[in-house]
């Protein structure tokens, strides 16, 4: 028989695949002796099964049954009992955090008999029906599917006609009352009764949280996040204790630092006399952790001992789930807490300070992307601004946009380019998509632990909530601060660093942490506050840290000498593709129209003599900038019709000059243009006449090229400079190509040798490093990375293409496929992520995988890169580093990020 459940007693943290996150995490607190309230977990594997049969495996209802008795038996207390009953909560857990992604059912076992038994057991009816209610409205919303609102705003005219603001000051009656509304809206919806058997609400539950895991707001979640889509999530069954048993009761979640700043100390949120749902929904507003000392410092004290045990054994910062029961102190959950890009730097060098990591481990708890992020402007604080209120600051950041008040007007908006920031009195699970499209979110309630907080912090989404004199209005589409009216449409900006909100759009300066990679940690931290100085100086470390360990090199992709000029700034160690067709546009793109059209080669060599000292001041220019570091430099490699005159156009010209009967020279020549233009005319320009292709067929091109190199070379040694540049020939697919070029190339090198009194000449021994200038190729072909064994005969280095790469691989036009094709292909999981972002690595990374390995096998020297967009993508670079590369190569901004990446693939 298959084991589907198991006791908290019989689990640890390192079985998160089986028992889930929380389920592993609970039997981790169990197992160090702190107060859990008894249960057990029902494995991920019970949920594949579940959704794979379309119903519970045979053994898994006896399975419950034996863990509920051995539950009862050693409380004395039996579920739903009418005199003391026994009350579970069911909560999912699946392996990867998915916060408010799935369900959550508290108080099972209540119902009309039971009720009774609860409120003589407590000594305390209010409390008791207050249970039902929230039964009630948990069971209907998330296991019946109900509208939430059917719920809400029966409390919120319970309230009103009661008079209060809070549904604390509703009294035993009000509530005794809800709950015969709250019943008839289940009979209502549901046509049957709301189930009084305490068991058959456990096994309806049990399956409401199966079914969780295929919503679409968890599917969408996933996808977002990358999280496999066929993990499924373990239900946990915890023996119920009670935050709404009055003043000395309540509930919170805390973190055992600042998840927002990474500040050291600890923070939360507590709600006296509530329920653990309540924090999370952000319903009501929350007291600080300084105020549950003041409220109960007993418990304050044990709660504080707790979070420092849980810091140190999970040596990381601790998110923690707690509920005070009468002054007793009982611990729900534990993981790893979710936190801002700022604070995993911060909190990763403050945990190597004290001693609980290394800097290796430091180094793998911050990512590239947190980085990127890191280095997004902020507002410029000098700027005249308009305050409209403050809330806090659950997620830092800048963020700028038009209000709108609800997720689909944020998607909607979005879509059609519009910045947004979505304003909500509080969020829930299914405001994800809203919250996806969105530039900031901002919320009227909730405090750093709300739903918004949580998940706007794991998508790096700028937030503040809990704005309190913010009043939104959803129905009527406005929110009000006093008389101040924001209506949908108005620009707001939000500062998720300070939980300022202002009225307009603010602008916005450089980062510090970008001010820091451009100009160092000096010019960074100058007039700097404690924390921004305490940021800055944690991502100088860990950077630092990352460039001592990485054996990847970092080089940039830039065309221009301030291109260059920059990308070494932020520590590049070369350019990795200079594009060649980018310095042929504007006044020039007429001489290469010539070069390709010209019929006569002396028209043709009038063209190239015209281009020669251009492009030879191109060269000397950005080897100038990057003197000493390797320059790759990528001879032509356009689709053809990129240097062609517009066909259609000149067609109309044409046929507008014979309609007019027009004649003359001017005539003529574009009648022989459009012939030409006819004739090299293509129906797939990106895999027609470009690259290798173009060099071979157009005389003189190529040799153009390879002369301005050599000459921009040759100048900058006679200046006593140390120019490092290599050649690389595009959209090689045969070995004799790159032949037929190389050898162009070195009579041409060795001329300009001679005529300036320099070595250029590529002569050294195969495998072994020169001083001459290197030829190499691009692999963005299937077949040149297949047969890449012969073409390292001819070659120098390879440089993966991956973008072209990818397309040829796949089949996919990347203009046309990412808006006709990918959303669809997401949704339905034929890929996770975009191939053109990061590297598909059972086909595109095989090919490079074989290319580099049998490439080397022909020339073990072979220098090996990578100059697509992936260059710059994390998980790309973790693959790059496995296989073997020497270098990747991406955008200048990018450089940081890959140098970070580049040193964590090497810890990890």
């Amino acid at each position: 028989m298959t084991k589907y459940l198991y006791d908290f007693t019989e689990g640890d943290k390192d079985q998160k695949d089986l028992l889930g996150g929380k389920g592993a995490n609970l039997a981790e607190m169990t197992k160090l002796g702190l107060p859990v309230p008894p249960g057990f977990t029902i494995t991920t594997e019970a949920c594949r099964e579940y959704l794979t049969l379309g119903h519970e495996p045979g053994e898994l209802r006896v399975q419950v049954t034996m863990g509920l008795r051995h539950l009862e038996d050693n409380l004395g207390r039996r579920l739903g009992d009418r005199h003391d009953p026994l009350l579970v909560s069911v909560r999912s857990g699946a392996k990867f955090s998915m916060p408010g992604m799935m369900e959550t059912v508290l108080n099972i076992g209540l119902n009309d008999a039971s009720v009774k038994g609860l409120a003589e057991e407590s000594g305390d009816e209010r409390f008791a029906w207050d249970s039902y209610r929230r039964l009630l409205q948990m069971f209907g919303r998330t296991v019946l599917d109900m509208p939430g609102e059917v719920f809400s705003d029966a409390l919120e005219k319970a309230k009103s006609a009661k008079g209060v603001s809070s549904d604390v000051d509703l009294d035993v009656d009000d509530l005794r009352e809800l709950v015969g509304t709250f019943k008839h809206a289940v009979r209502e919806h549901s046509g049957a009764e709301f189930p009084q058997h305490p068991r058959e609400q456990l096994d309806m539950a049990i399956r409401a949280v199966f079914n969780s895991w295929n919503t679409d707001r968890a599917r969408l979640y996933r996808r977002r996040e990358r999280i496999p889509q066929d993990l499924g999530t373990a239900v946990n069954i915890c023996t119920m204790v009670f935050g709404n048993l009055g003043e000395t009761s309540g509930t919170g979640v805390a973190f055992t630092r600042d998840p927002a700043s990474g500040k050291i100390g600890a923070y939360g949120d507590y709600l006296p006399n509530a329920q653990g749902e309540d924090v999370v929904a952000g319903i009501r507003n929350t007291l600080s952790l300084d105020d549950l000392k003041a409220l109960d410092p007993a418990s304050h004290k044990q709660l504080t001992k707790v979070m420092r045990r849980l810091e140190t054994h999970y040596r990381d910062l601790c998110d923690i789930e707690f509920t005070i029961e009468r002054s007793k102190l009982w611990m729900l959950q534990t993981r790893v807490g979710k936190r801002t890009p700022a604070a995993a730097f911060r909190i990763a060098a403050q945990l190597v300070d004290e001693n609980l990591i290394t800097m290796d481990e430091a180094l793998s708890r911050v990512s590239g992307s947190q980085l990127a992020l890191l280095m997004f402007p902020q507002f410029d604080r000098s700027a005249a601004r308009t305050l409209l209120t403050k809330g806090m600051a659950a997620s830092p950041g800048a963020a700028v946009g038009k209000a709108v008040f609800d997720s689909a007007t944020a998607k909607q908006w979005a879509e059609r380019g519009e910045n947004v920031v979505l304003v909500r009195r509080e969020t829930n699970p299914d405001d994800l998509a809203g919250m996806i499209a969105a530039a900031g979110i901002l919320t009227a309630r909730g405090g750093k632990t709300s739903h918004a907080a949580v998940v706007a912090r794991g998508m790096g989404k700028t937030c503040v909530c809990g704005a309190e004199e913010l009043h939104v209005d959803a129905t009527a589409r406005v929110a009000r601060v006093g008389s101040i009216v924001i209506a949908e449409g108005d620009e707001v900006s939000i500062d998720g660093s300070t939980g300022e909100v202002f009225l307009g759009a603010m602008p916005v300066v450089p980062s510090p942490v970008e001010t820091y990679i451009e100009q160092g940690l000096t010019a960074a931290v100058a007039g700097a506050d404690a924390d921004i100085a305490a940021l800055v100086t944690s991502v100088d470390r860990l950077l630092t840290h990352a460039d001592s360990r990485r054996r990847l090199a970092i080089r940039a992709n830039a065309d221009t000498a301030e291109d260059a000029v920059r990308a070494r700034s932020l520590g590049a160690q070369g350019i990795g593709l200079c594009r060649t067709e980018h310095m042929f546009l504007g006044e020039r793109r007429s001489l290469i129209e010539r070069v390709i059209l010209a019929d006569t080669a002396g028209a043709r060599e009038q063209a190239l003599d015209a281009l020669l000292p251009l492009q030879r001041n191109d060269f000397v220019e950005l080897l100038e900038a990057m003197d000493g570091l390797p320059v790759t430099i990528r001879l032509l490699d356009p689709p053809l019709h990129e240097f062609l005159p517009d066909r259609t156009e000149l067609a109309v010209k044409v046929a507008v000059a014979e309609a007019l009967g027009e004649t003359g020279a001017g005539v003529d020549e574009d009648r022989r243009v459009l012939a030409a233009v006819e004739r090299m005319h293509e129906s797939n320009p990106m895999l027609g006449l470009r690259g290798v292709r173009l060099g071979l067929l157009t005389p003189g091109l190529f040799a153009l090229q390879v002369r301005a190199v050599a000459e921009a070379a040759s100048d900058l040694v006679a200046a006593g400079k140390n120019p490092q540049v290599e050649i690389m020939v595009p959209l090689v697919g045969s070995v004799m190509e790159l032949h037929l070029v190389r050898d162009e190339a070195e009579v041409i090198l060795a001329e300009v040798a001679a005529a300036k009194g320099v070595t250029l000449t590529n002569t050294a021994p195969q495998g072994q490093p020169n001083n001459g200038i290197p030829i190499g190729t691009m692999i963005e072909l299937p077949r040149a990375a297949l047969t890449g064994y012969r073409i390292a005969d001819a070659g120098d280095f390879f440089s993966f293409g991956t973008n072209d790469l990818t397309q040829t691989t796949w089949g996919f036009s990347r203009d046309d496929v990412e808006a006709a094709v990918f959303a669809t292909y997401l949704e339905k999981g034929v890929f996770t992520v975009s191939p053109f972002e990061t590297i598909d690595g059972d086909g595109v990374g095989r090919l490079v995988r074989i290319a580099a390995e049998e490439g080397r096998r022909t020339k073990p020297g072979l220098k090996l890169g990578v100059c697509g967009e992936h260059g710059g993508d994390p998980e790309s670079i973790h693959f790059f580093h496995t296989v073997g590369l020497d270098y990747v190569s991406c955008s200048p901004f990018r450089v940081p990020v890959a140098r970070l990446e580049a040193g964590r693939a090497a810890v990890l």
